[in-house]
Formats: C-alpha cells, structure tokens, sequence
C-alpha cells in the first residue's frame, strides 16, 4: 500500500508482473473501446482493432515510457509527480486529434457514413478475406429527383433528407456491411459476402423498400426512390475500380430503364473496350462516309399505294463485317456522336431524296432521330438549309422519333418541335405501344403518324390479346386524327388482320425488304409505272 510518504521503488523482480498487469490493462481497454466502435460503426471488430491498433499503440508505449520516470519522481521528490500531467495530457489529446483527424479523412461530414476512401480500404479488406464459394457485391445508389428537393425546398431541408437516407440505409444491413456516401445523392453499399447475383437482388430491393417509405419534413411529405446498380466480385471486376464503374454503368441502365434494380451487363456497357473500339471506328466510319442507307417501303393496305420510305442506317465495318444498328446507334445515343449521326443520315436522305424527286420519284423519306436530337436547337436549322439547298419541300423528309419522348415532361414544351411544325416537316411516332404514353401528351406533341411497334403486328394472326392491342391502337390514332402504320407486316393473314381492323399503311417484308437507293428506285418505278406521287397534307393534326 504504497504512499507519498511511504513509496514502493519497484525493484527488477517486479518488473515483469508490472509489466503484464499493464499489458492487462491496455488490452482490456483497447478491446472495450474497439468494441464500442465496432457496435456504433456496424462494422466487423476485427478491422477496427486493425484500424486502431497503430495509433492506440503509441498512446500506450508513451504511457509505459513515462512510467519508470514517474516511479523515480515519487521515491526522491513526490510534489513533482503533478508536472506530469501536462505531457501525459497532451500525449493524450494529440493521440484523440490524431484519431479525430483520420476519421474525418474517412467519413462523410454531413451523415458521418464512411467516405470514397474508406469505402476503397473496406473493399480490398473484403476482397482479400472473400472465400471461393462466396462474392463481394458493390451497389450504388442515387436518389431519383433528389435536386427537385434541394431546388424548391433548399439545401438545408435536402441535407436532413440525406441524413434520414443514410439512417435508413444503415439500419437496412447486416452488421458488416458498409454503407458510404460518395457525394450528393449518391450512396454506396459495400457486401463483403454474398452468395450469388439473385441474394444482391434481395438486398437492393430490400433497400430500396426501405427509402421508399414517406418522408415528412417541413410540414411537406416526400416519397423517395433510387436506382441501384449491382456489380460483383469476381464476377465483374476483380478490383475496386472496375467494381464501382461497373456498378455506375448498371446503376444508370437502371435509371434510364426506369427498372429500380439493374445487375451488370457486360453487353450494355458503354464504357467496354471492345465498345470504345466500336466508337471510334464508328466515328472514323461517318467522317469517311462508309456508312449507307437502306429504304424500306410503306404501303397503304387498302389499295397498295406507295406512301413513302423509311431510311434504315447500314454499316459494313472493315474487318468485322456489317454491324447490325442494335450495336452501334445505342452506342451513339450514349455518346457525343449523336447528333453527328443524326446530321449525317438527315444529309444523306435530303441527298437521295432530291435525286427522286427531280426525276419525278416524289417519295417521301422517313429518317429516325433520338428523343436528344429532337430537343436540341441545331435540328430545325439543319433541316430548313438542306431542304433549301436540294431545292425540296418540307413533304420530302418525316422524323420518326421512338415513343420514348412522351415519357419527357418537357418533350412537347421545347422551341424544336415548334420549329419544326413551323416548317412544316411532319413527325412520326414510332414503336408506339411499348412505352408508357399518355393520351394527353400525344395530343400535344403534333404528329402526322402513328407507327404500331412489330412485336404486336407480328403476332396478331394468332394471338388474341396483341390483336386486341392493335386493335385498340389503331382505334386510338384514328380517333385523334392520325394515320397508322403498323410495322413488322410479314404474311398474307397478319395484312388481312389489319385490313379489316382498319389500319392504314403497313411496312414488312412481305412488301418488300431494306434495299439501298438504285434497287428501291427500280423497285418503285416498277410499283407505280414510272412515278410516285405523294399527296401532302400541310395541316399536321394535333388532336
């Protein structure tokens, strides 16, 4: 019972049982704290006291390195022991700030989640401990209409938004998994063990149930949804990098598709090298102009006049031969040589159509054009000085835009359309009945043409249910107005079916098949005996 005035000087053959009581001590204390964290942070034990046993460490060896100074201090001056607590102070609090300072360099100031950082070392830790029967799965998460939130009801409502989310998101895990915050409204989560793709897709529905609850702040409700995009390990990627892009690619297929939930797909993504490949020579393609178009005609099904073409883009690549358009116009769309392709086909067909034309081939040819071209400026321009130059009426050329564009709120609102209408050039819609429209905003956007998508047209000799689907869109289109054109006509039974339903123009092979420019001429100076005359009707209908 050692004291200031009676002081115990240990002597060597105590050193070693001080020695393990002090250990003792610091084990028991770091594994408690460790423990604390481990339960707040929902993370495994063992990576935090992996985390934190270098700097507890120099606390500890610090402490035991002033402990024989203080033995010494007490034997021969005991009043001097309390000048101790300044260093032993400040070894402590720069120990704390140390720590302090790491975890801000790892965390999310704003909802305290783990960070980018934290998020790469808490995914090589998993990769390097996942066994060979199991995958590390990588979600990323980002809030659909989040910035509508911060625009109308400010940034500090938006800020406790997401804090909620990382609640919600963190006490929608097992213990172990990581949830970060990568910035804005995008969230990632971190599975350091899952047992296959159809487990993750549990895991993503599960979490976007979980956010999808209301929200009331402000006195206002908000429904939150997120798109989440999978990828796994070793599945995808075999590092962090590739995961995280990966799930990126996956997390804005789901977004555009609108499906919630999308796993990685190899062939749809954009940023593959064998597709930047494509690209590139896609882009080298159109500067050399080695790109063709294809005409297929559209025939009216009461009397088998020619009602006009449409332009069906061909590329036969050097080496890998022809490319069908399901490869390479995605890949545009998702690229900056849209709009270059888009000015190169609409050139082509002015082209082809002045030749017509001019030799009496009055035929009209339709072009297809994304919904991006459609809502940007340079369109209507593009249009009105090559129908100048090739000396062409607005009759001569119809933009087809895919059904898709009813799905935009500002579809119908843009100065383009106006434009376009301005001038005269008529709008088709096409693919119609696999998407999402409404009656209202087909009524606003002003088409001249209705074009019934092939998966229906195709199948309605005998299925009942696509018939009455035709059915319902050709009704539809007449009512508003409208000419419909149905698509994908192969059989005689299939144009007897839309005869009767009263459809008026189809287009398919049993007409006739793609042909380039010289055999679709022959192929209408033959169909017609010489000429094509084409009856413009210069009041597009908007019902």
């Amino acid at each position: 019972m050692p004291s200031p005035a009676v002081p115990w000087v240990p002597r060597g053959g105590d050193l070693l049982a001080i020695a393990l009581s002090g250990l003792a001590y610091f084990l028991v204390r770091g594994a408690l704290v460790c423990s604390a964290v481990a339960l707040h942070e929902r993370r495994s034990l063992v990576r935090v006291l992996r985390a934190s046993v270098g700097p507890q460490g120099l606390v500890y060896i610090g402490l035991l390195g002033l402990a024989p100074l203080v033995v010494v201090v007490m034997s021969h001056s005991p009043g001097l022991v309390p000048l101790f607590v300044a260093p032993l102070a400040a070894v402590y609090f720069t120990a704390t700030l140390s720590l302090r300072r790491d975890h801000q360099a790892m965390h999310d100031e704003l909802t305290g989640l783990p960070n980018r950082k934290m998020l790469v070392v808490s995914t090589e830790e998993a990769l390097a401990e996942v066994r060979h029967d199991e995958r590390v799965g990588l979600f990323l998460l980002d809030l659909d209409r989040f910035k509508e939130v911060n625009d109308t009801m400010g940034h500090p409502v938006g800020d406790r938004l997401l804090q909620l989310v990382a609640h919600r998101l963190t006490h929608s895990v097992r213990p172990g998994d990581v949830v970060a915050r990568l910035g804005g409204d995008e969230f990632a989560v971190l599975l350091p063990s899952i047992r296959d793709a159809h487990a993750a897709r549990e895991v993503a529905a599960r979490l976007r149930a979980a956010l999808t609850e209301p929200v009331r702040l402000e006195g206002m409700t908000f429904d939150l949804d997120a798109s989440v995009g999978i990828a796994l390990y070793p599945d995808h990627a075999p590092d962090f990098e590739l995961l995280l892009q990966r799930a990126d690619v996956a997390m804005y297929l789901a977004k555009e598709g609108r499906t919630g939930v999308e796993l990685y797909q190899p062939d749809k993504d954009r940023n593959s090298p064998e597709r930047l490949t494509l690209l590139g020579d896609l882009r080298r393609a159109i500067d050399n102009h080695e790109l063709r178009l294809h005409y297929q005609p559209k025939v009216a099904l009461g009397t088998g006049d020619v009602q006009g073409v449409e332009a069906l883009l061909r590329w036969r690549h050097p080496v890998h031969g022809p490319v069908s358009p399901a490869d390479f116009v995605p890949l545009a769309e998702q690229s900056y040589l849209m709009r270059q392709l888009t000015a190169y086909v609409i050139e082509e067909a002015l082209r082809q159509a002045a030749a017509w034309w001019h030799t009496g081939l009055r035929v009209q040819i339709s072009v297809n054009i994304s919904a991006r071209d459609l809502l940007g400026s340079a369109l209507p321009e593009q249009l009105e000085v090559g129908l100048a130059k090739y000396a062409l009426p607005p009759a001569a050329i119809q933009l087809e835009v895919t059904e898709r564009i009813l799905t935009g709120d500002q579809a119908y609102t843009q100065e383009t359309i106006k434009a376009l209408a301005a001038l005269g050039v008529p709008l088709a819609l096409d693919d119609f009945g696999t998407g999402y429209s409404s009656l209202i905003r087909l009524q606003r956007l002003a088409v001249s043409e209705v074009k019934i998508d092939a998966s229906f047209v195709r199948r309605i000799a005998e299925s009942e249910d696509d018939y009455r689907i035709v059915r319902s869109i050709v009704d539809l289109v007449r009512s508003l107005g409208l000419r419909s054109v149905a698509e994908g006509v192969e059989s005689d039974d299939v144009a007897m079916r839309l005869v009767e339903l009263g459809c008026d123009v189809g287009q398919g092979w049993l007409f006739c098949q793609p042909m380039p420019a010289d055999e679709t001429a022959v192929w209408l100076r033959d169909r017609t005996g010489g000429s094509v005359e084409y009856e413009y009707q210069p009041e597009v209908s908007s019902a």
